[in-house]
């Protein structure tokens, strides 16, 4: 790496490191560009060089800590159990726990501007999917994969702005566990969340076999967007009316 490009990326390093740790110790508030500037050892004007405005500044480190959030999540994707059900509550339990711990952080990665222009964002909501993903290939879904993944992104989300709004003092962890409950009661074939108990055994089947038609190799490629097609046909017309969408 050239002598100039690797000042910059250094620059750009400290100066972001600086303005998470004004955000996580201070709120958001305290993350002006004097302040950011004077704890990373340089000048306000490098700040503006690097990312524009303070905006851009708040761009970026939204993306550094939503990255290394993401990445950790993605070590415990790789470290998955045999159970697809219990893997989705854990995934849940970090994302709360995340929030909790890092409120101004959280407020700030939940902006949708942010979320639908950032990585890192997507990135995290990918692995979300994967987790409803197994617990489809499982057979354990009800809904779609897509709507499912919607739903608890909404309720994990919205669960955790809620407790933010209190005071630290009053804030009862278990208004999140009651939102995953009453989620997982929605998408899940079983009310004991036991996929091989399917309580709607030709929906389950339906959406199991969706999330395996990208890998059958017998069809082409219009005959399995066909075969998706039809399968999600079968889950709309068979899913009892107070779970249609």
């Amino acid at each position: 790496m050239a002598e100039g490009v690797k000042t910059r990326t250094d620059n750009r390093e400290r100066i972001i490191e600086a303005a998470v740790s004004l955000l996580r110790d201070e709120g958001r508030a305290a993350v002006t560009t004097r302040r950011v500037a004077e704890l990373a050892g340089m000048q306000a004007p490098t700040i503006y060089r690097l990312f524009g405005d303070k905006d851009g500044l708040l761009d970026a480190v939204g993306e550094h800590v939503m990255a290394a959030f993401a990445a950790a999540k993605a070590s415990e994707v790789a470290a998955a159990t045999a159970n697809p059900v219990d893997d989705l509550r854990h995934g849940w339990d970090m994302t709360i726990n995340f929030g909790l711990a890092n409120p101004d952080l959280f407020v700030l990665l939940s902006d949708p501007t942010r979320q639908q222009r950032s990585p890192a964002a997507q990135a995290g909501i990918q692995l979300l999917a994967e987790r409803v993903h197994r617990v489809a290939l499982s057979g354990g879904l009800r809904l779609n994969e897509e709507h499912a993944t919607e739903l608890i992104h909404a309720a994990g989300t919205g669960a955790i702005l809620t407790l933010l709004a209190q005071p630290a003092a009053k804030r009862d962890r278990r208004l999140a566990d009651t939102m995953l409950d009453a989620v997982l009661n929605q998408i899940l074939a079983t009310p004991d969340y036991a996929p091989e108990a399917a309580k709607e055994p030709i929906v389950a089947a339906a959406i199991a076999l969706r999330a395996h038609t990208p890998q059958v190799r017998a069809l082409s490629s219009g005959e399995r967007a066909l075969l998706g097609e039809w399968l999600d046909r079968i889950v709309q017309a068979e899913r009892p009316a107070e779970h249609q969408a």
